[in-house]
């Protein structure tokens, strides 16, 4: 697996305990194997990157989106990073910030049939 550096691994330790109105709602329902008793990490480094949400035992990462997400130089980034992740055997899935504020019911539906696709990749 890829290993982070120190510095990045600091920084992801920082960004815990500030973390965003959608991260922690999204949090409540991962923590303490919440979902499926599968247990989720938060703001975890690997690599050159820090993922909102992995769990190492489906290799799934959790993503959300804010509104910097929608930048230009953003395009390049996080398909270059996806590719790596997934190089790597990692899931990487996408919630839009916005989608989260609309429709929570979908977005945990959603976490939920793909933890459980994964479990079915996993056996």
């Amino acid at each position: 697996m890829m290993r982070a550096s120190e510095r990045l691994r600091t920084f992801a330790r920082q960004m815990r305990h500030a973390p965003t109105k959608a991260e922690g709602r999204i949090w409540r329902w991962l923590r303490a194997r919440r979902f499926g008793g599968h247990k989720f990490r938060r703001q975890f480094p690997i690599g050159g990157y820090i993922l909102d949400f992995y769990c190492p035992e489906l290799r799934l990462a959790i993503e959300l989106d804010g509104r910097h997400h929608d930048a230009e130089w953003m395009v390049d980034y996080q398909m270059n990073r996806r590719r790596e992740l997934t190089r790597h055997g990692i899931e990487v899935v996408r919630i839009p910030n916005e989608l989260l504020i609309r429709d929570a019911q979908s977005v945990e539906e959603c976490i939920k049939a793909v933890i459980e696709r994964r479990m079915n990749i996993a056996v």
